[in-house]
């Protein structure tokens, strides 16, 4: 049986800021190098997924200008989106992909761009930006591990009680420079502000986003062939360093 990993990558042609397409590169490669075929198709506005097709849906970031694009459609897909996410796909959501999964971004000015939902969490700008190296410890691989990434962004992402963050804040700002927490975890569905790009910096959360969504497909229990990261990691290590 040849084993598939099926990506929906949402407005790639307007959400793609920092860099960030390197997640789907990683994304790729991971699969690539063990043998795993990659069905990889992208989605922008007007564009309705079939969503039970995919088992990894990806949104990233974008200028406020394109953000305000996709807000009304990405509303209109939420549903969709979140029936997929119940049913136990994989999501990994980058800065304003984040916040637009929310419940709501209110701008400086006091508009408000209303959210999917999907996250119990809502964001407000601030008056600077949180920028610079972070690193976060996160349990959702099952053991503490560190990420390493890069932030940059003016909002302040509120998670609503009883929500759980990735992880938290060893050094940097992190949803919102207070409470100490940094992104969301709904499910399988993660959203955070981490850049980088946060996927080829850190292979083990990536493996562990990539065995969640082959097992969405095929059931529990797969296992994935281990890979010489020893350059992955030096470059992870590097980065902590930096974030530290």
């Amino acid at each position: 049986m040849e084993v598939k990993l099926r990506i929906a990558h949402l407005y790639p042609d307007l959400l793609n800021i920092y860099a960030d397409r390197g997640n789907i590169i990683a994304l790729r490669r991971r699969c690539q190098w063990r043998g795993i075929g990659v069905v990889l198709d992208g989605f922008t506005l007007g564009e309705e997924p079939a969503w039970m097709d995919y088992d990894f849906f990806y949104l990233s970031g974008g200028q406020d200008r394109e953000q305000n694009l996709v807000c009304g459609d990405l509303q209109q897909k939420g549903a969709g989106l979140e029936e997929a996410v119940e049913s136990g796909a994989v999501l990994l959501s980058i800065c304003g992909g984040y916040q637009l999964l929310g419940e709501y971004y209110r701008a400086a000015d006091g508009g408000t761009m209303e959210g999917v939902g999907l996250f119990q969490a809502h964001t407000i700008a601030g008056r600077d930006r949180c920028i610079g190296n972070v690193v976060i410890e996160t349990t959702v691989t099952g053991s503490p591990l560190k990420l390493a990434g890069f932030e940059n962004h003016a909002g302040r992402t509120w998670l609503d009680e009883g929500q759980e963050p990735l992880g938290r804040v060893i050094n940097g700002h992190g949803n919102n420079d207070q409470d100490g927490g940094e992104g969301i975890v709904y499910r399988n569905a993660i959203g955070t502000y981490l850049h980088g790009p946060l996927l080829p910096k850190n292979t083990a959360f990536t493996d562990h986003l990539l065995r969640l969504a082959l097992e969405h497909r095929y059931g529990e229990g797969v296992e994935l062939a281990p890979l010489d990261d020893s350059l992955e990691e030096a470059a992870r290590q590097a980065a902590l360093r930096l974030g530290g």
